[in-house]
């Protein structure tokens, strides 16, 4: 019998995937997801289709939902790799689910927020104090994270749910629906080297090969979500959430080399996104010789999320303490995910 219903927000996107496998593996949770185009696949979600930029289509496709204890919003306003994202669309996205889901709902007790690194200003391409902390003084706006934050805090005063915000550094999965992910992105590259006879040259930055980095395992950070929406120790609070370790990709490129039978190469400083414009009849030679799952290049590789990734010339580092004081002890060991995960792409036949 379930005790609370959880309301994912975004719910095909890259943070909820792993979110809506654990809450449905729990018999306590009912589950509902929202997103502009549910799947039709046959699972424990009830899906609820919604444009989340329309205040009156949010309101309609909840009002039928009394139930809801929590709200996991996960969602983002589509948006391109240049840093800087729309604080109006994703201000007004948010407001538009709080506002139906405080109508609806009879006992709203918890709204999660997913934020990012972004928050420390990553993005912005200048170093910034390490390890981050949640209470850090913000960089100069815009910044979508802070109006989306502020309005959490404010319209929870006076209300009886609470707030809790999850600040995850770039998170990698196994997920051949999305090119978005650092994971398939390498994998990418290092069978179109295999293809093309080059060594496994960094494309990043020389700082970047050396620089401390951290990275955010998807499974670990819906656990994390977790905690922090049922814990009272974690009430009306931001939190960082990484693996818990941290890496050099001047450590982990050979390891990574080697699962493809490459040699590792020598820092190469390539924008992607312009030298793999030209690569798809290359990526089509190695899906026909390996037998691979057909997909187009751009379906396994977003080339300009790794051209965002590898340009961070200083290091990314948070400070973990508030969540390990909050009773949240989980980790991952970043090397072995980055190889678990680059494996399970080749068992799936997407990567050779």
């Amino acid at each position: 019998m379930a005790e609370r219903t959880a309301l994912v927000v975004g719910a095909t996107g890259a943070v909820a995937k792993r979110l809506l496998e654990l809450l449905t593996a729990d018999d306590t949770w009912a589950v509902i997801g929202l997103c502009r185009n549910p799947p039709s696949a046959k699972s424990r979600v009830l899906w609820v289709s919604a444009d989340l930029g329309n205040e009156k289509q949010c309101r309609r496709a909840l009002a039928e939902y009394p139930g809801i204890t929590h709200v996991f919003y996960c969602a983002r306003a589509k948006h391109r790799e240049v840093g800087v994202e729309s604080v109006e669309e994703n201000v007004a996205m948010l407001s538009n689910v709080l506002d139906a889901a405080e109508h609806a709902a009879r006992d709203l007790r918890h709204v999660h927020l997913v934020e990012g690194g972004k928050w420390y200003g990553l993005h912005l391409g200048v170093r910034y104090p390490t390890p981050a902390h949640e209470d850090d003084p913000r960089h100069m706006p815009p910044n979508f994270y802070y109006d989306q934050e502020d309005l959490l805090r404010t319209r929870q005063q006076g209300r009886a749910w609470t707030w809790s915000a999850s600040r995850p550094n770039v998170i990698c999965d196994f997920a051949p629906e999305r090119p978005r992910n650092l994971i398939s992105i390498i994998g990418a590259y290092a069978a179109i080297c295999a293809e093309l006879g080059t060594r496994f040259d960094f494309p990043g930055k020389p700082g970047n090969f050396t620089a401390l980095t951290e990275l955010t395992d998807a499974s670990l950070l819906a656990r994390g979500m977790v905690h922090m929406a049922t814990n009272p120790a974690c009430q009306n609070q931001a939190f960082n959430i990484t693996n818990g370790d941290l890496i050099r990709w001047e450590r982990e490129w050979p390891r990574i080399a080697r699962l493809f039978g490459l040699e590792p190469g020598t820092v190469r400083t390539l924008p992607l996104t312009r030298w793999m414009s030209d690569k798809e009849p290359v990526w089509e030679r190695i899906v026909e010789k390996h037998g691979l799952v057909p997909r187009r290049l751009d379906e396994v590789a977003l080339w300009g999320f790794a051209d965002f990734v590898f340009g961070q010339d200083y290091d990314v580092v948070s400070n973990l303490n508030r969540l390990r004081r909050s009773g949240f002890h989980d980790i991952v060991d970043t090397g072995e995910m980055l190889i678990s995960q680059l494996q399970q792409y080749r068992d799936a036949r997407i990567l050779p």
